[in-house]
């Protein structure tokens, strides 16, 4: 009965704001009406020819350096700056784009994975009646649309719950989200709702129940945000445009304009950073759309100008899939220090997110523990207290950096610009920084519109709008179900296969090995637990992958959904890749050190084996200490302090088990703090504190450990493989 008056008190509140702001929709609409209809079918207008395929990457290199010149040099490789060439080659514009690391390794792989309007932007335009954060909402809310229409492979809606737990907050929250409906307008993906608080625990039994009142269930956009950008970067490549990563931009070409005398940026002057090669890139209009290094390639083109990048990180963790429902994410709107938490099902996981703190520019930002015991926190205040939130249960962390900017065009050049910023400097350089992920395509169009007017170059409107993106054209949700009968893949894998890679799934599934089993047919997976298989390392070579950490963060995703996964996936890897590549031996121990270290420090390997170190507190308590010698002696036979894997093998031998030799050596090494090839007792002792405290979880070897404790002398099968936890 109460829960039924607050939500018609909701109604009577709301319906005064909803009017307003339904005005100014209205407004926006109108204005925009005539715009959108014209650009409904851009794509359809697109005469350049699209090829089946793409170039290889030494083709690529070859036409920038045979192009005598371009009409358009993108610099960056990240979402904006693989839309921009995509943009520009199908106005017809002679393009080329160069990216010094890999398509998508900077933020544009490290985001929240949300297409989304932004909710809290457009509580800050109504709160402060601000028509630019209104606008850069309704725009984004247009993209997600047209985002989630060129590339549903790779995206899809999500219902996002935004749990209540006081009664004055329902209305409240329910005016904000009707309206985030309203602005949406006829793109909204499906109308939010209000739900009972039984109804809420039954959609997301993890839910605190504590105070809860009720929730509101709202729509928005997720992704996967590293693919998404590799198919913007793959479908220009198909059109024509000359991309190629690994090519590091060392210094901006000039000239003397002969009609004014002034000096124009012509070109840049780069290398190719897997041959050392050198070569110049001309071209008539260069672009700068490298996001946090904005500011560095503005000082290339002038060392005085000021910088108007202020970069923020944002650290993401990533926890066991039980943490959330399968497909309903939770908003925590306002965190103990005012931020916004995002706890979101992605890939299988459970994704949480974001933190927002002041940052160095860096190509290789690392989570710090703060930031995660942070996320960790907030997390705990939602969630009931029958679900433990481990720290041990962190599968993988990292941090993206957001490129905030001042405008240099505005009379307050202090304040932060949350939409995006088109500047031209004196010498014809164009730059395109800040905005979000989901207005990527609308940024890209701003954009080349700016650099067709400022160097006069022949090219019509953007036809961007409705443009299907790499593997979307033939792509169905059955079309995993294909997969599974003409190839013989299992299901998992066919249905990932589909969703990644769209229509070009069955490319993969073509070059898929024999497993030699009944079933499945073909298909060998990477890791046991993930659905990556073999055949696309060979595919990823030639979607330009050209390291051990492209393959593992970017063409598939087990970096970022469980490190250990990853590193152990990675000598098949590199000698998939080396094959490919023709990499010598000593190239091959080159990439897997280069790799580890990626996981180490970037990938939070680091801050989870800090967890678990030689001065780690032991605080158990004696009787478990006891419990504990006893269980360890009964493989330390001879008393002498440590066991190695004879030791283990010999008890699994009693019990007539049998666990190859490699697979013991990565169960003890998971223990072994000081890497001397054997676990001390005082290691084994520091394990079980750590677990005991929620720090660590999943350890094999105290799983392996205490079921031969347990079924000594008869016959078990012992499980090896890693659980959902973490290290």
């Amino acid at each position: 009965m109460a829960f039924q008056k607050a939500v018609k008190g909701t109604v009577l509140i709301g319906g005064g704001a909803i009017a307003t702001v339904f005005g100014l929709s209205q407004f926006s609409q109108y204005r925009n009406k005539h715009g959108a209809f014209v650009n409904v079918q851009a794509a359809e207008a697109v005469t350049v020819p699209i090829k089946n395929t793409f170039p290889t990457r030494e083709e690529q290199i070859l036409a920038l350096q045979t192009t005598s010149e371009f009409d358009v040099l993108v610099i960056g490789g990240g979402a904006t700056g693989c839309g921009c060439a995509l943009d520009a080659v199908t106005r017809g514009l002679k393009t080329a784009l160069l990216e010094r690391d890999d398509f998508s390794s900077g933020t544009s792989s490290r985001s929240t994975k949300l297409i989304h309007g932004g909710v809290r932007y457009l509580q800050k335009a109504i709160m402060k009646l601000d028509f630019e954060q209104y606008r850069m909402v309704k725009e984004a809310l247009q993209e997600r649309a047209n985002l989630l229409e060129i590339a549903p492979h790779l995206s899809a809606p999500l219902p996002i719950m935004l749990p209540v737990y006081k009664w004055w907050q329902l209305p409240y929250y329910w005016v904000g989200i009707k309206l985030y409906d309203l602005v949406a307008g006829s793109q909204c993906l499906k109308s939010s709702y209000v739900l009972s608080k039984s109804r809420a625990l039954e959609l997301f039994p993890m839910l605190r129940k504590d105070k809860l009142v009720g929730a509101i269930v709202y729509y928005d956009g997720q992704h996967n945000d590293a693919r998404m950008n590799l198919a913007i970067a793959l479908t220009a490549a198909r059109y024509g445009a000359a991309t190629a990563n690994y090519t590091e931009v060392l210094r901006l070409l000039k000239m003397t304009d002969p009609g004014n005398g002034k000096e124009r940026v012509c070109g840049a002057h780069c290398r190719d950073v897997l041959t050392g090669q050198e070569f110049d890139v001309k071209a008539k209009c260069v672009i700068n759309a490298t996001g946090p290094f904005t500011d560095s390639v503005r000082k290339m083109d002038d060392q005085e100008v000021p910088n108007i990048c202020q970069p923020s990180a944002g650290v993401h963790i990533v926890m066991p899939g039980y943490y959330s429902p399968d497909n309903m994410g939770l908003l925590d709107p306002a965190t103990s220090d005012g931020r916004v938490i995002f706890f979101l099902p992605w890939e299988k996981m459970t994704i949480a997110g974001t933190t927002d703190s002041p940052t160095d520019v860096t190509s290789h930002p690392i989570p710090t523990e703060e930031d995660i015991n942070f996320i960790l926190n907030e997390v705990r205040n939602y969630l009931s207290v029958d679900v433990e939130v481990r720290r041990g249960d962190v599968l993988a962390a990292w941090s993206g950096i957001r490129p905030l900017v001042t405008d240099p065009n505005s009379k307050d050049t202090q304040s932060i610009s949350r939409n995006h910023v088109v500047t031209v400097s004196d010498s014809g350089l164009v730059t395109i920084a800040g905005g979000k992920w989901t207005t990527y395509r609308a940024m890209a169009q701003d954009t080349i519109d700016a650099a067709i007017q400022a160097h006069d170059l022949n090219a019509g409107s953007s036809k961007t709008i409705g443009l299907q993106l790499q593997g979307a054209e033939d792509w169905s949700p059955t079309l995993y179900i294909r997969l599974v009968q003409d190839y013989g893949l299992e299901s998992e894998v066919a249905q990932h296969l589909a969703s990644t890679y769209g229509d070009k799934a069955f490319e993969v599934a073509k070059i898929a090995q024999v497993t030699g089993k009944r079933w499945p047919i073909v298909g060998k997976r990477l890791v046991s637990e993930f659905p990556y298989i073999e055949a696309e390392v060979i595919y990823g070579v030639k979607e330009y992958a050209r390291t051990a950490v492209d393959m593992i963060s970017r063409r598939t995703r087990l970096a970022f959904l469980n490190v250990q996964a990853a590193e152990e996936a990675l000598p098949r890897i590199v000698d998939i890749m080396g094959k490919e590549l023709n990499w010598s031996e000593q190239k091959k121990k080159e990439e897997l050190e280069a790799a580890k270290k990626f996981l180490y420090y970037e990938m939070g390997y680091k801050v989870k084996s800090d967890q678990l170190t030689d001065s780690s507190e032991i605080t158990l308590v004696p009787s478990d200490i006891e419990r504990y010698k006893k269980r360890f002696h009964m493989f330390d036979k001879d008393k002498k302090g440590f066991i190695t894997i004879l030791d283990v093998q010999r008890v699994l031998e009693s019990i007539s088990v049998q666990i190859d030799e490699k697979t013991l050596h990565d169960i003890l090494n998971e223990v072994d703090l000081n890497k001397n090839g054997q676990v001390e007792l005082i290691e084994f002792l520091q394990l079980m504190s750590a677990i005991q405290k929620g720090h660590v979880s999943g350890s094999r070897l105290a799983v392996l450990m205490k079921t031969a404790e347990e079924n000594l002398g008869q016959r078990v099968v012992i499980p090896v493989d890693r659980s959902g936890g973490g290290l």
